[in-house]
């Protein structure tokens, strides 16, 4: 009789801005172990949001601990690789020993808006575009180096690093300082076209890039394996390789499933990540650039943040939804599937209501800081479910205006994967499949989260999924197809205008009200 080979293992870890979780994935894509914990929100001043760096480490030692004792020790000694992604873009410095030397400024972030501008200025606006070959914005890396150098000298003149959230806990497991190639080219220091750190925006903020942040190395590259020390602390054994990683972003385009033109995909969390291939480049002043694609038959994946999708539901029910919790539990029912249930008693269009939902300003495609929320339309005749509706709605507004805008810049798109927490909400998948007016597709629980995209690309990496197309195809499922509402759809098509109208109308004022008001604080 032949040996019997031990499958494979690999760990995927996504430490995103509410949480970080974790799975353990054998080779035949079935999750074996998982676990998350949850990270907190610092804000000791208006526009400043952190994160404490070593709260990360602690939550993740949890993590691995929980996952490996769950799996087992002939489970732990088969892991393969170790793929960790994170939320972008971060600025976190560290010293020559790796330890934060403050907390960590996250995307978030919008303390150093004066400095963007200083640099938009300096280089000039269309110039920083072709640099970067994206749209600058607040949420990037060159303004907050420069707020961090001229604001805390004192610790930027001990700063040997500056690390993504991601390669913070790489170093905790290998002990190297690095940085993966896509949130390179996300964080708006790389030149886009050489690759290497722009020595003109080095000149500008005055600072050595080549010296602050590691070298970019390949999304799957090996950069160490887990120490000695690091084995002990986490349970996991020592020597496994690490690879560089990636954003949650690309990570969550894996996680869809997206291997073919035609096809687009939503990573639908406290924000939104969408992906849309193309098979073209974009040019680099449209509102969303296209991004090299590591999956064959898509050259090229349009990837669109957008910055408040759940978190806008959340906000309402923590500020506007206490009747809701009453009423769930009267029912018998969870809170979020009440909001289904109410928001599919208003007829399409909220009965006038409409739900702007930049409660933290926008990404794409607007990539400005002072948009707002907003609701408008409201009147003495409105109710509680009509605004639940228009939130639902307003989401789906601002996702219609990502794939309006990337199709004009030759994406293409006949259908929509959805996973991650919003994936839940039917009411909320069909009222996006008819804003969109193409089937959504619900991916099944056990792939389409991020850490399973990790999964992916690390088993790439080290051989356990060599066609990475048909790893794929084989573990990542389709669970319901949700079709358009002809009514609703018809609804939607003659509010967008004005969806787009008002918002339109409205920008310049917001960019006073932001000012006048911080002239008060």
């Amino acid at each position: 009789m032949g040996e019997t080979t031990s499958p494979s293992y690999l760990l995927g870890m996504d430490l995103g801005t509410t949480n970080i979780k974790a799975i353990i994935l054998r080779e035949d894509g079935t999750v074996v172990a998982q676990a998350s914990r949850g990270n907190k929100l610092l804000l000791p001043e208006a526009n400043h949001v952190e994160q404490d760096a070593c709260h990360w480490w602690a939550n993740a030692v949890e993590i691995f601990k929980e996952i490996t004792q769950s799996a087992g020790p002939g489970v732990v000694s088969s892991i393969k690789g170790i793929c960790i992604s994170s939320q972008t873009v971060t600025m976190l410095p560290v010293d020559a020993e790796g330890n934060p030397l403050q907390n960590a400024m996250i995307w978030m972030d919008s303390r150093s808006a004066g400095e963007l501008h200083e640099i938009e200025e300096t280089l000039g606006y269309e110039h920083f575009v072709k640099i970067i070959g994206g749209q600058p914005d607040v949420a990037f890396l060159p303004n907050k180096i420069l707020w961090f150098k001229r604001h805390k000298p004192e610790l930027f003149a001990k700063t040997a690093c500056v690390l993504q959230a991601s390669s913070y806990l790489n170093y905790k497991l290998t002990g190297v300082f690095s940085m993966d190639v896509d949130q390179a080219s996300r964080c708006q220091c790389l030149d886009i076209d050489s690759m290497k750190w722009s020595q003109e925006i080095a000149e500008v903020i005055g600072v050595d890039l080549n010296k602050l942040l590691p070298e970019p190395k390949a999304v799957n590259e090996i950069i160490g394996h887990v120490t000695k020390e690091a084995a002990a602390e986490t349970g996991l054994a020592e020597g496994i390789p690490v690879v560089a990683g990636a954003s949650d972003a690309m990570a969550s385009m894996y996680a869809t499933g997206l291997s073919r033109l035609g096809e687009a995909g939503e990573s639908s969390g406290t924000t939104s990540l969408v992906f849309v291939g193309s098979p073209v480049k974009s040019a680099p002043d449209v509102p969303v650039v296209t991004k090299p694609c590591a999956v064959s038959g898509m050259p090229y994946v349009f990837d669109a943040p957008i910055n408040t999708s759940g978190a806008a539901i959340k906000w309402y029910l923590d500020t506007l939804g206490k009747e809701d919790f009453v009423k769930a539990e009267e029912a018998g029912i969870n809170v979020y599937e009440y909001l289904n249930k109410e928001a599919l008693e208003v007829p399409a269009g909220s009965n006038g209501v409409m739900f702007f939902p930049y409660l933290l300003g926008e990404r794409a495609p607007l990539w400005n800081s002072h948009a707002r929320g907003m609701f408008i339309g409201m009147s003495l005749d409105t109710k509680r479910e009509d605004l639940v509706r228009a939130v639902f709605e307003g989401t789906a507004f601002a996702l219609r205006h990502v794939m309006e805008t990337v199709k004009e810049s030759g994406a293409v798109a006949d259908c929509l994967r959805i996973t991650g927490g919003g994936a839940k909400s039917l009411t909320w998948s069909k009222i996006k499949a008819s804003m969109l007016k193409m089937p959504v597709y619900v991916l099944d629980e056990g792939a389409g989260d991020v850490p399973f995209g990790d999964a992916l690309i690390v088993g790439n990496a080290v051989g356990v999924f060599p066609d990475l197309n048909a790893a794929i195809d084989k573990m990542i499922t389709v669970k319901e197809v949700i079709q358009p509402d002809e009514a609703w759809a018809k609804a939607y098509d003659a509010l967008y205008p004005m969806y787009l109208k008002m918002y339109q109308h409205l920008d310049s004022d917001l960019v006073e009200l932001k000012k006048i008001v911080g002239e008060f604080k």
